[in-house]
C-alpha cells in the first residue's frame, strides 16, 4: 500500500491549503481498506467489531452479514457468543440509532453521545414531555429496568402508572435516551426472535460508564475505520455537532488532504491509502451498513443517482452489492419453507467477469445466511 497515493488523474488542486488531493477512487480504496473489504481479514469478530466502531443494527441479522463479508471463516456463533457473554451489546449510539458495539465501546461512546440523544428526544417527543421532571423519570425508568429487563411497551405502561397524563411511548423513549439501555439476549442472536428487552448498561456489564465526554477518541476511531474525512463527515457519522474544536485539538497528530472540491480531509498518519486503481473483489453489504451512512459526501461509495434506490422513505437502507468498490445493485434472500433464493438486482449492465464473481460470492453468502435450506438458487435480475 502506498503512503501517499497518486491522485485521480482528473483532479486538480482547488486552493492553496497543504496536502495532496484525493479523488473519489482514492477515497473509495481507502474506505474499503479500512472496512476490511479489499480482502477478508483474519482478525477475530471482537477485534473487527472494535476496529469498525460497531455496526448499525436496527435488525438482528445485518451485523452477522457485515462480519461475514469482511472476515475469513466467520461463524455465526462467534458473534452470538460475544452477545451472550456480554462482550458486545446492542444500544442506541451514533445518530441515535441502535448499534452493536463491544462492551468497551458502549462504556466509552455513550457519554460522548449523550447530547445527541437528548437533542433527538426533544426533536421527536419534546411537546409530549414538556414540563416533566426528566431526572425523576429517568430514575424511575432505571429502577424498573434494573429490577428485571423490560420491553419498551412494558416500560411505558409501568411509567404511565406514575405519570398517567403522559404518552407511554414518550415516557419509554425518554428513559432510552437518558439511561443507557442495552437489549439483552436472545435479541441479536442468530436464529432467535422476539421483542427486545432492556436493562441498563451498568447493570448488564457490571461497570460504570466512562467519565470522559470529549469526542476526541471517537474521532480517531472514526478515522481509522472511515477516513480520510471532513469535519462534516465526522458529524454525519456520529450525529454530534460542532466537532471543529475537537478536530483542531487533534490537528497536530493528524495529516491533511484535500478532496476533489476543495474540502479539507483529516486522517491518521499511518492509516492505509491504497492505490486508486487497486483491484477490488465484489462484495455483498448488509442492510444498514455503516459504509453508506458515515459521510456527508457519499460519492466515495455510492453515486448520487443510486441513493434513492438504496435509501427508502421509511428509513430502511437496503442490502447492496459492490462492484469495483462502488454500490452497483441490491440483493435480497427470499425464503420459502426449505428453499432460499438470492435475488441480485444490478443497477446497470455488468461485465461477464463481475457477473461470474457475484454468482460465486452469492453462493457463499447463501451457504452462510441460509445454511438450513434444502435448496438454494441465485437469480440475477437484468437491469431495466
Amino acid at each position: 500500500m502506498e503512503a501517499n497515493p497518486k491522485p485521480d488523474s482528473t483532479v486538480e488542486r482547488s486552493d492553496s491549503r497543504p496536502g495532496p488531493v484525493l479523488g473519489t477512487r482514492a477515497l473509495n480504496r481507502a474506505l474499503l481498506a479500512r472496512q476490511l473489504l479489499l480482502r477478508r481479514a483474519s482478525m477475530s469478530a471482537y477485534d473487527a467489531l472494535e476496529h469498525l466502531a460497531g455496526f448499525q443494527a436496527q435488525a438482528p441479522t445485518p451485523p452477522y452479514i457485515g462480519l461475514w463479508t469482511r472476515l475469513e471463516s466467520f461463524r455465526h456463533e462467534e458473534l452470538s457468543d460475544l452477545i451472550v457473554n456480554r462482550q458486545a451489546v446492542r444500544i442506541a449510539l451514533m445518530r441515535s440509532t441502535i448499534h452493536l458495539v463491544t462492551a468497551r465501546d458502549c462504556v466509552g461512546f455513550r457519554p460522548v453521545l449523550q447530547p445527541l440523544l437528548e437533542r433527538a428526544l426533544i426533536g421527536s417527543y419534546g411537546k409530549r414531555l414538556a414540563g416533566l421532571d426528566i431526572a425523576a423519570l429517568a430514575a424511575a425508568g432505571r429502577t424498573l429496568v434494573e429490577e428485571r429487563p423490560r420491553t419498551f411497551s412494558e416500560l411505558g405502561r409501568l411509567l404511565q402508572e406514575q405519570w398517567p397524563d403522559r404518552d407511554p411511548s414518550a415516557l419509554a423513549n425518554a428513559v432510552r435516551n437518558f439511561v443507557p439501555l442495552v437489549q439483552i439476549p436472545p435479541r441479536g442472536i442468530w436464529g432467535s426472535s422476539g421483542q427486545a428487552a432492556h436493562t441498563s448498561a451498568e447493570a448488564w456489564l457490571g461497570t460504570p460508564l466512562s467519565s470522559d465526554t470529549l469526542p476526541d477518541e471517537m474521532i480517531l476511531r472514526y478515522l481509522a475505520a472511515f477516513g480520510p474525512a471532513t469535519v462534516k463527515d465526522m458529524q454525519v457519522w456520529s450525529g454530534l455537532t460542532r466537532l471543529s474544536e475537537a478536530v483542531d485539538r487533534l490537528r497536530p497528530q493528524l495529516r491533511t488532504f484535500i478532496d476533489r472540491i476543495g474540502n479539507e480531509l483529516f486522517d491518521l498518519p499511518d492509516a492505509p491509502l491504497p492505490d486508486p486503481d487497486a483491484p477490488v473483489p465484489v462484495r455483498f453489504l448488509s442492510e444498514f451498513d455503516n459504509m453508506l451512512l458515515s459521510h456527508d459526501d457519499r460519492t466515495r461509495i455510492i453515486a448520487d443517482e443510486h441513493r434513492p434506490l438504496v435509501f427508502t422513505e421509511n428509513g430502511i437502507i437496503r442490502a447492496t452489492i459492490l462492484v469495483d468498490g462502488f454500490v452497483n445493485g441490491l440483493w435480497t434472500i427470499e425464503r420459502k419453507r426449505k428453499a432460499a433464493d438470492l435475488i441480485i438486482r444490478p443497477f446497470g449492465p455488468l461485465s461477464e467477469e463481475a457477473s461470474d464473481a457475484l454468482l460465486e460470492e452469492g453462493a457463499r453468502l447463501l451457504e452462510f445466511a441460509a445454511a438450513d435450506s434444502v435448496t438454494r438458487e441465485i437469480r440475477m435480475v437484468s437491469p431495466e
